[in-house]
Parts: structure tokens; C-alpha cells; sequence
């Protein structure tokens, strides 16, 4: 693991529920899964983020994730499209796609703002050019064309693609990019349950805990694997989240 702070704080930022990306209004499912009374207590809860883990973020966000990080560090535009495309084909649920494109066009809005601020403190505070207002902090011209292919409705933009070409301008290895990754999808997941009412802050904490090993492991196994390979395998909860669709209450958009 890297001992550069730049890095380090970025895997922090990105991993961070405080990131304005409306992660926190995604509960993939979970929520169905409470109100259809399948889960009753933390054991309960553990499983069925690990089989999360296993079987969706492992296999396939894990897998697009890895892909896309190598597609950037390779300068490698097509390849990065067709990443992203693979995982739009891949995710069943509607509700699951918009979550995650929309959460990808926020975060490559919010770099883009982050870098014609940059942009105008340099000049002098002189009004940026279009240019540097599509282009992403630090993300050079592999960031630019994803923001660019977004805005133009050309790709979905997915946000482990997304994810993985900020990380990988940023200084992240893959590893690290893939675990950050995965431990803000769990701790997202454990908040939606927190905020549902049915578990506290020190169950929460201790489900946490007993994932990690699993969130290691399953970045590990899937961090090499090839574009080909994605594809997730989790019947029940792709029911729930189409289930969701039409749920009278409702708290979460996912």
C-alpha cells in the first residue's frame, strides 16, 4: 500500500459517504429486503452484504473498476468505453443503472468544477475556457473524453468506471482502488440499513468489522480479471431491486 498522502487522502475522500455523489440514496435493494421482512438482526445483514460482495461488487463492479483504472493508466479511450458499456449490459435492475450513471455524472461534474477553479485561481481569477471547464482535476485527457462521452449521452457512465479513472489519476493503484471502492459500497449499504430504523450505530460497527476480511478478499480474487469475466450473479437481490420499482414506500431511490 502506498505511504504518499496524496493518494491516501484521495482513497479517504472517495470512500466517504460526506462525497456529494447521492450515494446515500441508493440502498441497491436493501430496503426491499427490510420491507419484505427478510432481514432480522446483524447476522442476517452481514450475509447478505457479503453475498453483495461475492457476487455483484466482486465479479462484476470490482471487475469494471480494475478494467477501467488499467484502460486509464493506458491512455486507452476505447477500451474505457467499452468497460462501461459491458457493465450498463451486465446491470439488470433499472433502478441499479440510474443509480450508479447518475452517481458517475456527479462525480465527473464535481472534478470538473473542482478544475476550473484551479483553472480561474491560476489566470488570475480570469473566467475559465470551455475546455477547462470539461476537464477533470488531474485526469488529464482520459478524464476529459469520459466527461465529454457523458455529457454527449455516448456512454452511460457508470461510477466504478468513473471511480477508477480518478483513482488512477490520482496515484491509487488498482488494489487500493478496488478496496476503496468496495468499502464505501458497504458502508453505504450499512447506512441505508441504519437510517431504516432497524439496526444501531454499535451493530452497524461491529457487521463493519466482520466484512473487511471479505471486502480484502474479494478485491483481491477480482482485481485481475479480464473485461470478459464481468458479470454478476445475485438472482434475489436483482428481484428485490426491481421489486423496489414499485414499492409504495419508499425511502431510497434504489
Amino acid at each position: 500500500m502506498t505511504t504518499d498522502p496524496a493518494p491516501f487522502l484521495t482513497a479517504l475522500r472517495l470512500s466517504d459517504s460526506f462525497l456529494p455523489v447521492g450515494g446515500y440514496t441508493a440502498s441497491y435493494g436493501l430496503e426491499q429486503y427490510l420491507n419484505e421482512d427478510r432481514i432480522e438482526d446483524g447476522d442476517d445483514l452481514r450475509e447478505l452484504i457479503a453475498a453483495y460482495l461475492r457476487r455483484v461488487v466482486g465479479p462484476c463492479e470490482t471487475v469494471a473498476l480494475a478494467n477501467a483504472h488499467a484502460a486509464s493508466a493506458d491512455g486507452d479511450r476505447e477500451r474505457l468505453l467499452a468497460v462501461d458499456e459491458r457493465l450498463h449490459a451486465v446491470t439488470m435492475p433499472r433502478e441499479f443503472r440510474e443509480s450508479s450513471t447518475k452517481a458517475g455524472a456527479k462525480l465527473c461534474e464535481l472534478l470538473a468544477s473542482h478544475s476550473s477553479r484551479e483553472d480561474s485561481h491560476a489566470d488570475g481569477g480570469i473566467e475559465p475556457s470551455d475546455d477547462a471547464v470539461h476537464r477533470a482535476a488531474d485526469g488529464g485527457d482520459v478524464a476529459a473524453a469520459v466527461d465529454d462521452a457523458i455529457e454527449r449521452d455516448a456512454t452511460p457512465g457508470h461510477y466504478p468506471v468513473v471511480f477508477g479513472v480518478v483513482a488512477e489519476a490520482r496515484g491509487l493503484s488498482r488494489l487500493e482502488t478496488c478496496l476503496a471502492h468496495a468499502y464505501s459500497f458497504v458502508t453505504g449499504l450499512l447506512g441505508a440499513a441504519q437510517r431504516l430504523g432497524r439496526f444501531g450505530h454499535t451493530e452497524i460497527q461491529s457487521v463493519l468489522e466482520t466484512l473487511q476480511p471479505v471486502i480484502a478478499t474479494v478485491c483481491e480474487r477480482h482485481v485481475s480479471d479480464d473485461v470478459t469475466a464481468m458479470a454478476p450473479f445475485a438472482p434475489l437481490a436483482e428481484i428485490m431491486g426491481m421489486r423496489h420499482e414499485h414499492a409504495g414506500r419508499r425511502l431510497f431511490m434504489s
